[in-house]
């Protein structure tokens, strides 16, 4: 039996980790007597897989495995984790394309969606095998997603009616500004005692009204009872549970708190919400907790395994973060910038701009839990666009190389309000700016300017939760794919003035997912006791500069929001042939027809002059 070197490396960390103490491997010197620990590690993983033909024999056991599906706004993978240690043990990943229509407008592909929560299962089943571990000890699938993304969908086909439209598109601004101006005052907070959110493009709702309204299919699919609309977790759920053939259309209460259909006081589907905004309840998901057997899987490598875990993926990683007391609070840095603070079990209302949102509800049974949230439209997509539309780095690592060449953003400010401004502004009238350019200004500087910007707005958030609470938080946990980048982590302790903690396991997101399913009755393979949680280990970066510095370079980011304001207010007024007309704006159109007759008057007064 050939054994090449790739397997034996993977097999031997594998080993390393499961096989041998902790504290063993820690008081080894390298120098001594740990290249003689790995000469045997890997003498006896050869001997056992050479010297035994009976495939099951070689197999490593390691006890109960929990899977977590993690379909975030730029990717999908799927992840393996082992229930006793919160170990990582293997992981796919697979990139989702966006498509942008028309000026903020985002799109994605349900299809292609799906294809790569299989592709990211495939692989990774295919990769445990190569590492000999049994994948039949997967107990259980976890589900998080990006939330708000709103999809509708034929239950009888099983086809989606039209692309995902993505949590930051702007499409339906006009659709909330006239909602808005219908309200008693104007106010966005209209329906926030009900659902703790402001009426924003940001939710599921109003694009899902923008859908029945727009596109032929949807409106055809409502009317003859054929449609089923669901945020990404939903769609996944019923695709990977038999879709057409059976397929359980559900939603977990933290992303059905996302919608602006949701009462977050009663935990269900409310009636009046659902009128407002002319929704019928029919075509909504059963809304179920967090942490319970939702169906089993239907097809692949994992066929009949249940899926017992679904949480939006903030909520996730609050509980990858283990954040289940008042007061604790973690940031993700992804996509978007999202910070989450647990407030107990009494939902908390934001005066500050804040979202009050569901945290999780691990179990049936149990009582749910609330989060304070800032969100962040533009965090990790700032680095994607200075890669794809500006061209000015190859890859997001060079990012953090060119701004520390400079260390400075040399009095250049970018605010990235590509989406307009989320918490705690909630204004979609905004639009990206950079500021503060001199002709000594390059791109090192620019990239410098990105990665403050994405510290400032958490500072913002930072800011608003420490006004709604009396708890001020004395530190900041993170997570994400952003935090791999030293230099974001260092500016962000500089920013806020306290230490910043990065879990050296930076995959909270679907750990969390992995936790509620396998949590959840039925399972009960993950205690989620505090006294079986698996302390984290993590690095910290301590503030540099001095309080003052930090107060200067903020005031003038403050200074940099506010010129970024009311950019845009409607959508323009087409034409017939879809090219804006100079005299939609009526000012305009006075001012230039103005101008049109003054300089024939002018031409006409010079013609008479030179007559006479």
């Amino acid at each position: 039996m050939f054994i090449n070197r790739q397997t034996l490396l993977l097999q031997w960390g594998v080993c390393l980790r499961h096989h041998v103490p902790r504290r063993v491997l820690a008081d080894v010197r390298p120098a001594s007597v740990r290249p003689v620990l790995h000469f045997w590690l890997l003498w006896s993983l050869t001997d056992s897989m050479n010297g035994t033909m009976a495939a099951s024999s070689n197999r490593i056991t390691l006890g109960p495995l929990v899977a977590a599906i993690d379909q975030g706004t730029s990717s999908t993978r799927f992840l393996v984790f082992n229930a006793k240690t919160a170990e990582l043990l293997s992981h796919h990943q697979v990139e989702i394309k966006q498509s942008f229509p028309k000026e903020g407008w985002v799109e994605e592909d349900p299809k292609e969606i799906l294809q790569s929560v299989y592709e990211c299962m495939d692989r990774t089943c295919e990769k445990l095998t190569q590492l000999n571990i049994d994948i039949s000890n997967i107990k259980a699938i976890g589900v998080t997603n990006q939330r708000e993304t709103t999809l509708v969908w034929d239950k009888e086909t099983g086809e989606p009616l039209y692309n995902a439209i993505v949590w930051l598109d702007l499409r339906t601004q006009s659709t909330v500004e006239r909602l808005i101006n219908k309200t008693p005052g104007k106010n966005k907070n209209h329906l926030k005692h009900k659902t703790g959110l402001p009426i924003s493009t940001y939710f599921s709702a109003v694009k899902l009204r923008w859908l029945m309204d727009n596109v032929e299919k949807v409106h055809e699919a409502v009317l003859s009872h054929r449609a089923m609309f669901g945020t990404v977790d939903s769609w996944l759920i019923w695709c990977l549970t038999g879709g057409k053939k059976g397929g359980v259309h559900c939603t977990d209460v933290t992303n059905a708190s996302r919608t602006m259909l949701f009462n977050i006081h009663t935990m269900d589907w409310d009636p009046e919400l659902c009128k407002y905004f002319d929704i019928p309840m029919e075509i909504l998901p059963k809304v179920r907790s967090s942490s319970e057997i939702y169906g089993l899987m239907k097809s692949g490598p994992l066929t009949g395994v249940p899926i017992s875990g679904c949480l939006g993926d903030q909520s996730a990683a609050l509980v990858g973060q283990m954040c289940f007391k008042d007061g604790q609070a973690k940031n993700t840095y992804g996509t978007g910038c999202f910070l989450l603070k647990n407030v107990g079990t009494k939902p908390v209302m934001s005066d500050h701009g804040l979202l009050t949102t569901v945290a999780y509800k691990l179990g049936r049974d149990k009582p749910a839990c609330y989060a304070l949230e800032g969100s962040v439209a533009i965090a990790g997509a700032v680095v994607r666009w200075l890669k794809d539309n500006l061209g000015i780095i190859q890859t997001s690592t060079e990012l953090e190389k060119l701004a520390a060449d400079v260390g400075t953003s040399y009095g250049c400010y970018f605010v990235p309000a590509f989406s307009g401004l989320y918490a705690p502004y909630w204004e979609p009238s905004a639009r990206g700016i950079i500021c503060g350019l001199t002709q000594f200004t390059n791109r090192s500087h620019l990239a410098f300017a990105a990665l403050e910007a994405v510290c400032f707005q958490t500072r913002e958030i930072l800011d608003a939760m420490n006004q709604d609470s009396c708890i001020h938080l004395s530190q900041l946990q993170v997570d994400g794919g952003m935090t791999s980048n030293r230099l974001l982590m260092q500016l962000q302790a500089d920013i806020l003035c306290i230490p910043v903690v990065k879990p050296s396991m930076p995959e909270t997101t679907a750990l969390g997912a992995a936790m509620a399913a396998g949590a959840a009755e039925g399972v009960s393979v993950w205690s989620l006791n505090p006294e079986d949680l698996t302390e984290v280990t993590s690095e910290k970066f301590e503030p540099q500069i001095n309080p003052e510095e930090s107060e200067l370079r903020y005031a003038r980011w403050k200074k940099a929001v506010q010129r970024a304001m009311n950019w845009e207010t409607t959508e323009p007024v087409n034409n017939g042939d879809e090219e804006t007309s100079i005299f939609s704006s009526v000012p305009l159109g006075f001012y230039i027809l103005g101008s049109m007759f003054m300089l024939i008057g002018a031409k006409y007064i010079a013609g008479q002059c030179e007559s006479e």
